[in-house]
Parts: structure tokens; sequence; C-alpha cells
């Protein structure tokens, strides 16, 4: 059976015959990822999740241990964050937008195919910066090297289906495109930083990508897809239809980006420090407020059946704690002199609010597009869950004290147990025929 042929489906009575069900490959087969884009870049994502993970998690054994002994060539910090910021993310954005993307662009769609150079570049391209970060800092410029290179492959396909579609709603779709660009450029930024040897550029470049890429898709998809996935009957659904919603977090994401270059050469010279950080810290507590207020009136009229909801509910309630925490640590920096808790809430967006979107839309598009039911199960609902607890054993880490440490281990290889779990449950669907027959 060729990856692109498709078995023809006998429906009785609204599902599949079962006579044609049996004779299904059931089995597992590399040539099926390119059968949907999704199937691809979900599975090359879960392969950078799981080593990104498995390797942060070494790493942070070996900080309170020494068992391992591992070399160090650049900082595990910054190894960490780019890895996590452009690694396995921009993977699975790579299956969503060729996915939904032509949907939304009213194009068709690209073969997989296409995608294969470029997302195999990228993959490789993290497997060898995590290598290179303990062998030697050529290898890990080779590997980012890589990864800028299978980036820009796949921005310049986007942005090919954005110049030929006539949609009249691009709105979406173009925020995407300039989110790649902005993605791209940062991305190639860490290759500049880290053959300078100028890791401080690096960071604020990963930062920058952190905000005026990865944010900016996942809320960009959210605005696009939570009112299709709604009741029009919820609470301020209408108003979360509005584009001024998007502009506001939007708006949050140019803030913090646009932040990362104001305090670059570290905190600001005598009282215009401390003007900035009121500034800031005010609009992040506003921002912060107005999205939780948001989040918390969208969730009041769901029902607490539809888990899947709950969990997107639950993302963006750490969207909006992720922009307090900002906000208090800017001001709590006033007395301090520099801002505290800026891990914690860094950590509050990444791993609250993003990991469980990730979560929660990733799983989602798996069982739609495997034919399987697209409600939060006994594995996932738990999964989410665990998710909450590192996001806050992580959070907790971030305070100074002398358990910090221990808690950073905990929270680390709670994720990778979860992670693992979750990938494992996952990538094999990738690699087989719908349970249904159907294309896709």
């Amino acid at each position: 059976m060729s990856a692109g042929r498709t078995i023809p489906i006998q429906v009785v009575g609204g599902k599949p015959d079962a006579q044609t069900l049996a004779q299904l490959d059931r089995r597992w087969r590399p040539r099926y990822l390119l059968r949907a884009p999704h199937r691809l870049g979900f599975f090359l994502a879960m392969v950078v999740l799981l080593a990104a993970s498995a390797w942060w998690a070494l790493v942070q054994l070996d900080r309170v241990s020494g068992w391992l002994g591992l070399p160090l060539v650049l900082p595990p910090s910054l190894v960490h964050a780019a890895v996590m910021v452009f690694g396995f993310m921009p993977l699975f954005f790579s299956g969503f937008m060729f996915t939904a993307g032509p949907k939304w662009l009213q194009v068709p769609q690209p073969r997989s195919a296409r995608l294969l150079l470029p997302l195999l570049l990228q993959t490789l391209g993290w497997l060898l910066w995590l290598a290179g970060g303990h062998l030697h800092a050529g290898v890990a410029l080779a590997g980012v090297a890589l990864a800028t290179l299978g980036w820009a492959m796949v921005a310049a396909l986007f942005w090919s289906l954005l110049w030929r579609s006539q949609a009249e709603d691009p709105v979406h779709a173009r925020a995407l495109g300039v989110a790649l660009l902005v993605g791209g450029l940062s991305l190639a930024g860490v290759a500049l930083g880290v053959a300078l040897e100028a890791p401080v550029v690096a960071r604020a470049c990963v930062l920058t990508g952190l905000w005026g890429c990865v944010v900016v898709v996942f809320v960009t998809v959210a605005h696009r897809m939570v009112p299709f996935l709604s009741s029009d009957t919820l609470p301020l659904i209408a108003a979360w239809r509005s584009l001024g919603v998007l502009w506001l977090m939007l708006g949050a994401a140019v803030l913090e980006a646009a932040a990362i270059w104001v305090e670059f050469d570290g905190p600001l010279p005598g009282s215009i420090a401390a003007w900035w950080m009121l500034l800031r810290g005010s609009l992040e507590l506003v921002v912060g407020t107005v999205l939780l207020w948001l989040a918390l009136r969208w969730g009041r009229g769901q029902s607490r059946k539809n888990r899947q909801m709950v969990m997107l509910h639950l993302g963006f309630v750490w969207l909006g704690l992720s922009m307090l925490l900002a906000g208090l640590s800017q001001w709590l920096g006033l007395w301090q002199g520099a801002p505290v808790m800026g891990l914690g809430a860094l950590h509050a967006l990444t791993m609250g609010c993003l990991a469980s979107l990730m979560l929660t839309m990733v799983t989602r598009v798996s069982c739609a597009h495997s034919g399987r039911a697209t409600q939060a199960d006994r594995i996932t609902w738990p999964l989410l869950w665990f998710l909450q607890l590192a996001t806050l054993l992580r959070i907790a880490a971030a305070w100074p004290s002398g358990i910090s440490a221990y808690l950073l281990v905990l929270a680390a290889w709670l994720w990778l147990a979860l992670m693992a779990v979750w990938a494992l449950r996952l990538a094999p669907w990738y690699g087989r025929m719908r349970s249904d027959g159907r294309p896709g």
C-alpha cells in the first residue's frame, strides 16, 4: 500500500464498513508520516521534545549530585532556553500551519514531502545543538545553523501560501507569517551570539523569539480556534472574537520583546531604572488583570464535563497569571534594586500557559486526524494536572532558597516523565493509517 493511497470506505448507517476497516494496514510505517503535514511535524517535534527534556533532567541531576561529570562548553541555561523555544515548538507549528493554514487562506495544501527536508534539518540541528553544548561550540553552531536554514525554508513556504491567497480575512495567517520572520531573525541572532562567544546576545535573541514568535503563534491560533471550539452561548465568546482581544495579546508580546532590548546592557542608570520598572510593571499588571478577567469570565459559563475546553481555559489563566507575576516582579524590584522572580513569571508563561495549550491543541489535532474522539481521555487529563504540578515546582524553584536546586530537579524529572508518556502515546499514531481509513 503506497503512502498516498486510500482504501475506499463503504459507509453503512453513518459508519465505515467493517470489512473495509479490517483490510487497513495497521502497521507503523515511516512513509505514512508523509500522508499529512501534521504527521511529520508532530512526530519530529516529539523526538526533539523528548531529547531536550531528557538532557535537561540529566543536567539538573548532575548539578546537585555530580554523578555524571558532564563537561560544559556552552552555558546549560542558554542551551536549554534555545531548544525549548526554537526546537520542538516550531515543528509542532509547521504541522499545524500547513494543515489548518491552507484552509484559512483558501489555497491548496502543499504536499507533505515539501516539508521533509526543512523539518529534518531542524531536527538534526537541535540534536547537534544539545550534543555541542558539551562537546564543542562548533558542533553547537553547526546545529543552530542547520535549524536556521530549515526554519527559513518553512517560512518561505508559508509566505508563498500567503501571497497566493485571496481569502477575505487573512489577519491570523499574516500574524503567523510575521511571527515566522521574527523567529527566523531571532534564531539567526542566536547563531551569531554563539559564533561571537556572546551568550548575552544569544539569550536576548532567544527571549525575543519566545515573545515575538512562539507567544504570537499561540495566541493567534487560540484567538482563531477558541470560538470555533466553544459554544456561541458561552459568556464573552462574542467579545473573544473581537480583534481587540487579539491586539491586546499581541501588544503584550511586543511590550515584552521590546523590554528585552531596553534592558540589554543591564539595569538602566540612576532613577531611570526605577521609573522603567514602575512603568513596565504597571503595564504588565494591567494586561495581566484584563487577560485573567477574560479567562475567568470565559471559563465561568463552561461545562466542566468538556475537559478539552477546561484545558484551553487553564492555559489562558496561566497567561494572565504570568503577566501578573512579571508585573509584581518589577514592582518588588523597586525595593530590591532589581526585578525578582523573573524566572518564575517566565515559567508560568512557558510551562503553565504554552505547555498546557500545546498539550491541548496537539492532542486534539492528533485525535481528530487519526479518526479518534477529540475529548480529553483518561491519559491526557491526568497529564494536564501533572503538568500543573511541574509548573508550580518550577516557579517555587525560582525563589532563592536552600532547596531551590532540588525543586528544579523534581520539576525537570516530572516534566520528562509526563512528556514521555504523552509522546509515546501519540507518536505511534503518526506512522499508522487512520483508524477510519480516511485520508490525512
